[in-house]
């Protein structure tokens, strides 16, 4: 039959490459868990540090505005992973059951509730970053879903942009099943050769554009897991010296040396706490 096999092939280089695809989605839903792991371990970090410096006697009050940054960078991770990513919670987004709020919910439940957490973390803690920073508890939780959704965030801006990034990479849950879906429903079996091999065509590269843009995604989370990971592991072990090294227990008591030495920690906690707040997607 005429172009018969020009139609088998493009198909079938269709169906390669939704796989390819589907790899690298997964690798990037890997890579965000991995980081995500990275990120909480981080977290504890800055803790010991700032639980440190709290019980020392007498310290500086600008060590206040150096924690206070650090709060406010931690704030949005912070709120994002402490939300219930279950499929009612996830349908029941800010925006009132909105079009935009229902397809980021059923979307976003098409992952584990893990790698709902780890995704949200990644791409979200930026785009939340200044709104989260201001709120606490049910409100911060508030914003973050609202961010989910696509909606405004409560304490205003960024709600779209961080919800389209989470859409975007939710493509296996959308235009990916529907370009599979054309395969397994026959709609190329109904169409002429000529005109099934253009459309299959057609889908292919746009899934092609999409493996490139998470191919290099992947890469920009593991550049950041890995320097996230080094400042901690770094910043742990200078903590864990200068305690061992350093009995008193008040600032004033400290010698310089000691001084510039506690200075440098938390100098580094800040720079820990600003990756939080790395884009990635952009």
């Amino acid at each position: 039959m005429l172009n018969h096999s020009l139609k088998k092939d493009a198909i079938a280089r269709l169906e390669q490459a939704l796989e390819e695809y589907k790899y690298s989605a997964r690798k990037v839903e890997n890579d965000a868990i991995e980081l995500h792991d990275t990120r909480v371990y981080s977290v504890s970090i800055i803790q010991k540090v700032e639980d440190y410096v709290n019980q020392l006697a007498n310290t500086p009050k600008e060590f206040e505005k150096y924690f206070y940054e650090v709060h406010i960078n931690l704030a949005s991770f912070k709120a994002l992973s402490e939300i219930s990513y279950d499929e009612k919670e996830m349908i029941k987004l800010a925006g009132g059951g909105s079009a935009v709020g229902v397809a980021a919910g059923v979307a976003t439940a098409a992952f584990a509730p893990t790698a709902a957490m780890a995704i949200a973390t990644t791409f979200g803690t930026a785009s939340t970053g200044a709104a989260i920073s201001t709120l606490s508890g049910a409100a911060a939780t508030n914003a973050a879903l609202a961010w989910l959704g696509g909606g405004a965030l409560a304490a205003g801006g960024g709600g779209m942009a961080g919800g389209s990034a989470l859409l975007a990479l939710a493509g296996p849950v959308g235009w990916g099943i529907g370009a599979a879906s054309l395969v397994a429903g026959g709609l190329f079996a109904r169409k002429k050769n000529k005109e099934a091999a253009l459309k299959a065509g057609q889908e292919r590269m746009k899934i092609v554009k999409a493996r490139r843009t998470l191919d290099a995604t992947s890469h920009e989370i593991n550049h950041l897991n890995a320097a996230t990971h080094s400042l901690a592991a770094q910043l742990d072990q200078a903590l864990c010296s200068f305690t061992n090294e350093t009995k008193q227990n008040s600032y004033p008591s400290f010698s310089e040396n000691e001084r510039h030495a506690l200075m440098s920690i938390i100098n580094n906690t800040q720079s820990l706490s600003r990756l939080f707040m790395k884009e990635v997607g952009n």
